[in-house]
């Protein structure tokens, strides 16, 4: 079943191989255009050395509440030869066709919206010198952005709220900082009018008085189906009645 989870409560779920454990999520690489993960950024500790690995959503096979941990159909082995990443350079299209292929998956972006492989028009470039993606985004890069309503501030980005079934990202947890001193809210990423990067901002179509008499977010509590139709209610939205497919991460 379905669960609404925050990246802040993924972040201590420890990651387990098929033989052992890997390690725990540092951050996530998410599709600015899509709204959907895709890939954790794994920290492995000792194992590897701290080196930090991708790992993509459609590897988890189970989650386990009880005992914080992420089940993936992968072997260390796998992880341990994966491509490895650079931090503080963006993810490349190639560097991506390079981990896709390792795995003997197609990339997402060969996947129709009904989950089927498009067979690519003519056979894929080789070129290291591919351009970076510019639609994928470190959600540590995110954290702190100011969200800027019609009217003005009305705080910065403080969490991520993960759809684990496709792994869109249905919500930022916005904190409304001293303009309204101790409540959170949610704010969907269909709402969001743009986006500049450059100004670490984020441009929402809503008024502040609106967000203002939202109901407050609270991270201990699960997010219910009722939870989110009177969100959208109060915001006037349309809510979606089925997941969107976003092509298989």
């Amino acid at each position: 079943m379905m669960q609404l989870r925050r990246l802040r409560e993924l972040k201590h779920y420890a990651l387990l191989a098929r033989d052992g454990e890997i390690g725990k999520i540092e951050e996530v690489y998410f599709d600015d255009e899509q709204w959907v993960v895709r890939y954790f950024v794994i920290h492995t500790g000792g194992w590897l050395l701290g080196r930090d690995v991708l790992i993509a959503p459609r590897s988890v096979a189970g989650m386990d509440e009880r005992n914080k941990r992420i089940t993936l159909d992968l072997s260390r082995e796998q992880v341990e030869n994966t491509p490895p990443i650079d931090r503080a350079q963006p993810v490349s299209r190639h560097h991506e066709a390079e981990y896709h292929r390792h795995y003997g998956w197609p990339p997402y972006w060969e996947i129709s919206a009904f989950g089927m492989a498009i067979p690519p028009l003519e056979p894929p470039a080789e070129s290291v010198s591919e351009p970076a993606d510019p639609h994928l985004r470190d959600s540590g890069e995110v954290m702190g952005y100011h969200l800027q309503a019609r009217d003005g501030e009305l705080g910065h980005v403080h969490d991520l709220v993960l759809d684990d079934q496709d792994w869109g990202v249905r919500y930022f947890v916005v904190d409304t900082g001293n303009w309204w001193p101790g409540k959170k809210v949610l704010v969907a990423p269909t709402w969001v009018d743009r986006v500049s990067w450059a100004d670490r901002a984020i441009f929402v179509d809503l008024e502040r008085e609106l967000i203002r008499t939202a109901p407050a977010y609270d991270p201990d509590q699960i997010i219910g189906h009722d939870d989110e139709v009177r969100l959208y209610a109060h915001y006037g939205k349309a809510m979606r009645t089925a997941h969107t497919t976003r092509g298989d991460a």
